[in-house]
């Protein structure tokens, strides 16, 4: 079968972080001529239809499917669909069983289509479209793990050794990753594991019988950042297994118009920001971002604000807490205009939201990143040679710092030692006072030996990724390997089922058709749904 003649479904967990690498494959995927559509929610669709447009204007055949949310369902309100709307954490789990049931319209639309597509790949945190592949009989089904190879092979080996059982609730007993390949020390709080919470354990049985019934696995990363890691993954698992990133790097410098899509839509218009940085010396500006969940207490901020003012250095800041928190916003603007952002007016700028990331990391003005180590930073970090300042928050963030810091020798520790929830609460927040912040800057940015050599390998470890997205790179040898597998499984489960590749619609799917107000075709069914 020719890649022209396969459909791949990708349905991403509703989460910026996921949707970004989600969209990202697509758009190689489309480039070796198969037909892509992502399917995800009415708010998630209208935060990434620039991309997926950007994509279109390439010549891709990518296209984007609204289904229904059902958070209204379980009480939750009307629009919020993205894991970084929720300003409570009590939501979570009504947030999960919401999302479990996107099996149905999922199935509806399915059923729907003239011809089944001949893939699905599902985030790893969307077991639920196992059931929904088994249902309709999507030949093949893939999955994408969204953090690092380094997380996913710790958070096994932990699981595998028994060592979550023998600490059981004591967050911070210390222990060694067992069976590893470098020496990896910390508690069950800077390792936990998606879904290893009280009050999922289903979803967690969920995610893991999908993984390990699934036809393969993609990996976002590439052999050559986590080679040992996603090998060691791969035979822990005993599934195929696809490294084929940093998806990041696959655009280029002349890729302004799909740079621009990636995410939510910037407060600051990509122009300014490079006028800016235009003005500064090279490698000389610190980049702050959190990301898209992590919220700093203001009392954090405030140390973090006076450590950047006492550093001297010019910095570029994505605040998106001065838009929802008055003590915050007092900082930055007291009313005799001695605030923060006027002290520091001649070398700081304040982004209230959401910054043009890739466009700061790109520029040669950018030295160094204060990230949050979302996987999906720490990539962009990589990919543009810019070296790291952590400050992990939750989840699999302490591991890419170890990564950057411990393995790549990339990065530097600000001092955050334990997730922001594990603080006690008469630290009000603080983890980082402005002394240590002002001296982990100095470090980050200083020009002697040390940061030279870190900077030298940050720029060596930006070439190698690029490589590797390139035509004969690992990556890309890997992609056109699992486009090539998906062929050859749909061609040999369609013969053996002996039937038709089209499904029969059901009348649901009918339903759900004459409501949105489409008329069910082939091509319709694929296009933008709006």
């Amino acid at each position: 079968m020719a890649s022209s003649e396969l459909h791949f479904l990708l349905v991403p967990l509703v989460a910026q972080g996921h949707i970004i690498p989600m969209v990202d494959l697509a758009r190689l995927i489309a480039s070796r001529g198969a037909r892509v559509t992502i399917v995800t929610t009415p708010v998630n669709a209208a935060r990434n239809r620039a991309a997926v447009d950007s994509a279109k204007r390439a010549g891709l055949d990518v296209g984007l499917v609204e289904l229904p949310f059902p958070g209204p369902q379980l009480g939750l309100p009307e629009g919020m669909e993205n894991a970084d709307q929720m300003v409570d954490r009590g939501m979570y789990l009504k947030f999960f069983e919401a999302i479990w049931k996107m099996a149905e319209p999922l199935e509806q639309y399915l059923r729907a289509l003239p011809r089944r597509p001949d893939c699905l790949i599902a985030d790893a945190c969307n077991p639920w479209t196992a059931g929904v592949c088994a249902s309709v009989g999507i030949p093949a089904r893939l999955v994408l793990h969204c953090p690092s190879a380094y997380f996913l092979l710790a958070v096994h080996n932990l699981s595998a050794h028994g060592v979550y059982d023998r600490v059981g609730d004591d967050e911070m007993e210390p222990f060694e990753v067992p069976d590893f390949p470098v020496r990896a020390v910390g508690n069950k709080a800077t390792f936990r594991g998606f879904f290893q919470w009280p009050g999922v354990e289903k979803e967690h049985r969920d995610v893991l019988h999908a993984e390990a019934t699934a036809d393969g696995l993609l990996l976002n990363t590439s052999r050559g950042l986590e080679g040992v890691f996603v090998d060691a993954y791969a035979a822990a698992l005993g599934r195929k297994t696809w490294a084929v990133g940093p998806t990041c790097a696959s655009l280029g410098a002349d890729d302004a118009d799909a740079m621009a899509g990636r995410g939510n839509r910037a407060e600051v218009d990509a122009g300014v920001i490079t006028a800016w940085l235009d003005a500064r010396p090279p490698e000389s500006v610190l980049y702050i971002s959190f990301g898209s969940i992590a919220q700093l207490p203001a009392k954090q901020v405030t140390e973090l604000a006076l450590g950047l003012e006492a550093s001297g250095r010019p910095f570029i800041w994505a605040i998106k807490e001065a838009k929802s928190d008055a003590a915050v916003k007092a900082l930055l603007n007291s009313e005799d205009g001695g605030g923060f952002e006027e002290r520091v007016r001649d070398r700081g700028l304040l982004v209230r939201g959401w910054a043009p990331q890739v466009t700061i990391l790109s520029h040669r003005a950018t030295g160094g990143f204060l990230t949050h180590c979302g996987w999906n930073a720490t990539l962009e970090a990589i990919a543009h040679g810019v070296p790291a300042l952590t400050w992990p928050s939750f989840a699999d963030q302490f591991c890419s710092e170890r990564l950057l810091v411990d393995v790549l020798r990339v990065g530097v520790r600000s001092g955050v030692k334990v997730p922001a929830m594990n603080v006690p609460e008469e630290a009000q927040g603080v983890q980082v006072a402005s002394g240590d912040v002002e001296k982990a800057v100095a470090e980050l940015m200083d020009g002697g030996e040390e940061g030279a050599a870190r900077r030298a390998r940050a720029k060596e470890l930006a070439k190698e990724a690029r490589k590797a997205m390139e035509e004969g790179g690992a990556s890309c040898s890997d992609l056109e390997d699992m486009i090539r597998y998906v062929s050859e499984l749909s061609r040999k489960r369609s013969h053996e089922r002996g039937t038709s590749s089209t499904p029969v619609p059901s009348a649901a799917a009918a339903e759900l058709g004459s409501k949105k107000g489409e008329k069910i075709e082939a091509d319709a069914a694929l296009s933008v749904q709006s």
